[in-house]
């Protein structure tokens, strides 16, 4: 991805870091060739280029590039389970991404960190937008999910002989469990997802409560990710599978709904990260009987946003890390509406909006392995920036209208925002 040649100053607005502190009134943030030199206050900020480009924040905010760190590329418009996988070709699927990801992008969001991607479209996505051909956030990919037979996304009957191989690996034991995470090596993905448990949308067979892979597979796919350095992750909602996956070695869980004293010690003591994607349950509890759920179903998520409120604020009182996103595309929960999980946090959760924002930003960039590179506004790290109209500590709902939005910036180029160019068109140099 290039960076800005030159120098931009971004000023006249408060700092929010990303790392918790507080923030920085009357901020600048100077970024020289895509790299952030200076963040500070405007008092003792150091003298600039009179060419340098300038960002008014107009007494707004200036805060690190949002991550989303649960993103279904692939997810569009989902009502039914038949629109995970048969829906579309391949080949409309791949159009779908590059729309999710540009929008993804004009939200403020310029990382992004997949869980779960039909056809492995998402390692050729990150490779079209580390190359400037289409917009979009920052990528670590994973390709397709693996499930135990019978489990979780193990839906399609037998009678429709349909596979589900665009989707998900399904398997029975160990040597399934690393032939399909060998099958992920070559695909070139970088996270591993797999489903430990069920859902509130099954009730009937695979629930919240339900164990859908074994331990000896989970820690199958783990020793095998892990010696071709991947990382694994999991849809852990009940409290058995949370414990078997942490076990298992595992480096982030997804939900962790129903932790209980014993999951959250096994996670603190090997930091591991979580991703609850509470907004989800939210949106299935609000809207869950427009788009035809079920009472029963509804009910579920209920459960488990109840579960979920309840686990998240142990695991960051108690010294853990959250992640922030998950789980959009579906008709309830589209696509755009990312910052609305960050809204819940703060109140319905009870989160500080500082401590949700270093969750969407510090903590989202470690869970992709790139925290050396962005999530907080420091000297050193890439001028992946957002200026936002408004203050975001005082209302942090700003961040879910797009028009909100002065400039987003990636290494130092607007990408979007009031004051983007329309995007152009990349001729690859031969």
């Amino acid at each position: 991805m290039k960076k800005h040649p030159g120098t931009t100053v971004i000023h006249n607005g408060q700092i929010i870091d990303g790392t918790g502190a507080p923030p920085i009134a009357n901020g600048v943030v100077v970024i020289e060739s895509g790299v952030i030199k200076y963040v500070g206050p405007a008092d003792t900020a150091p003298s600039v280029p009179d060419d340098a480009e300038r960002i008014n924040a107009n007494g707004g905010s200036i805060l690190p590039g949002l991550v989303e760190a649960h993103f279904h590329a692939t997810y569009f418009n989902i009502r039914a389970l038949e629109d995970l996988d048969i829906k579309y070709p391949v080949e409309y699927v791949s159009l779908l991404t590059s729309v999710n990801c540009r929008l993804a992008l004009e939200c403020g969001y310029t990382s992004a960190r997949s869980g779960g991607c039909l056809f492995n479209v998402d390692v050729w996505l990150k490779k079209a937008i580390e190359e400037d051909l289409i917009p979009g956030p920052r990528l670590s990919t994973s390709g397709r999910e693996i499930c135990s037979a019978g489990g979780l996304m193990d839906w399609n009957p037998d009678f429709r002989k349909i596979g589900m191989e665009g989707l998900v690996f399904i398997i029975n034991g160990t040597e399934d469990a690393r032939k399909a995470v060998r099958a992920l090596v070559k695909d070139g993905v970088e996270w591993v997802k797999t489903y430990p448990t069920g859902d509130a949308a099954a009730p009937d067979m695979n629930d919240h409560h339900t164990l859908c892979m074994t331990f000896e597979e989970m820690h199958a796919v783990v020793a095998t990710a892990h010696n071709h350095n991947l990382k694994v992750t999991g849809h852990c909602r009940a409290t058995e599978g949370i414990k078997n996956a942490l076990r298992a070695g595992y480096d982030c869980i997804e939900h962790g709904t129903f932790i209980d004293d014993e999951g959250l010690d096994l996670l603190l003591e090997r930091n591991v990260p979580c991703v609850p994607a509470l907004y989800f349950e939210k949106a299935s509890v609000e809207r869950g009987k427009e788009f035809g759920l079920s009472q029963r179903v509804i009910d579920g998520h209920q459960e488990t946003l109840d579960g979920g409120i309840e686990s998240a604020k142990r695991i960051l009182r108690a010294g853990g890390r959250l992640g922030m996103g998950g789980d959009y595309g579906f008709g309830w929960n589209p696509h755009g509406d990312y910052a609305r999980e960050l809204t819940f946090f703060v109140k319905d959760v009870g989160l500080t909006p500082l401590e949700v924002i270093k969750c969407a930003t510090k903590t989202g960039a470690e869970i992709m392995g790139r925290g050396d590179e962005f999530g907080t506004l420091e000297v050193g790290k890439l001028g992946d920036v957002v200026v936002v109209d408004g203050n975001v500590i005082d209302d942090i709902s700003i961040l879910e209208e797009r028009g909100n939005f002065i400039a987003v910036l990636q290494g130092g180029i607007v990408k979007a925002g009031r004051i983007a160019p329309p995007f152009p068109t990349i001729v690859k140099e031969e």
